[in-house]
């Protein structure tokens, strides 16, 4: 963890170390596969790999905000925003990160990097017209507390390991079909076996990455509540967001749902939402219980 005045998170630390060594290690056995079973093309699917995770590693935060459509913005342009960001900041003793603004009316923040020096923290419109000040703070100090856990940079890595998995697939595929030329059994058996290693491989990494995005919420629920002292205002932010989520367009909820994972609240309707092995975040139910056992622990 990064040094800074959020509560540490122990289990945390050992469920990100367990996720990324077996990720890891799921990732390697897929490669090793694809090379045995396409032979000649396991040069392509190494640089095919590599160049990938490189690119989404040192350039996942201007990835995030372009595909939100944030945009970074200065004190003068958002004053509130960089205001409780700066109080955070000072209060955590961490360093300040990017600021950036998404024009949206779905209201929710994120945080993202590769590490708390290069992190950009983003809030939407929506958000910022909806919440008080303090509700404001609590989830600010909530992603905030994802950058300092370094659990952003985690997530991201594991959440695309899946995705990496396919592409590599089709590239090796194609080159393996090309020089079989597409007529003897090998091909008929590589069209049958490479697909089917490459949704296993996609399966696993994805139950696994929402196991730790469950618990990863859960910590940042904890820590910003322990770090704010009001863990009412934190529980009064999340019932409202999720509360909004229900007045959203679905074509504006759907726009954004490939960010659920990172969101302070996942970006779908609550009547729609089925809170199981599949979701990014636990259930409202759970996470206001947990705030208000802090909250009570607070008050002795």
């Amino acid at each position: 963890m990064a040094h800074s005045r959020f509560a540490p998170d122990r289990g945390l630390t050992t469920r990100m170390l367990v996720t990324m060594f077996l990720i890891g290690l799921l990732y390697v056995v897929f490669a090793g596969v694809l090379v045995v079973l396409l032979r000649g093309s396991w040069p392509l699917i190494l640089i095919i790999a590599a160049g990938v995770f490189i690119v989404q590693f040192w350039f996942s935060d201007r990835i995030a905000s372009f595909g939100m459509g944030a945009r970074e913005v200065t004190p003068e342009q958002a004053p509130r925003l960089h205001g409780a960001v700066d109080r955070l900041c000072a209060l955590a003793d961490m360093p300040k990160p990017r600021v950036a603004l998404a024009d949206t009316d779905v209201p929710n923040a994120f945080a993202t990097g590769r590490s708390p020096n290069r992190a950009v923290l983003c809030a939407t419109t929506g958000l910022m017209r909806r919440l008080e000040p303090e509700e404001l703070e609590g989830v600010l100090a909530h992603e905030l507390s994802h950058v300092a856990h370094r659990d952003v940079a985690v997530i991201t890595i594991a959440s695309f390991l899946g995705v990496v998995a396919g592409v590599v697939t089709r590239v090796g595929l194609w080159g393996g079909l090309r020089r079989a030329g597409g007529r003897d059994s090998n091909t008929a058996i590589l069209m049958i076996i490479v697909p089917l290693v490459s949704a296993v491989v996609y399966v696993i990494s994805f139950l696994l990455t929402r196991l730790l995005s469950r618990y990863r919420e859960l910590s940042a629920d904890r820590a910003a509540a322990l770090l704010t002292g009001r863990p009412s205002a934190l529980a009064s932010a999340l019932t409202k967001v999720t509360g909004q989520m229900a007045r959203i367009p679905t074509e504006d909820l759907r726009r954004v749902e490939p960010f659920n994972a990172f969101f302070f609240a996942p970006a779908i309707s609550s009547r729609e939402s089925l809170y199981n092995l599949l979701s990014t975040h636990p259930t409202l139910e759970r996470r206001l219980e947990r705030l208000g056992r802090i909250s009570a622990e607070l008050g002795r």
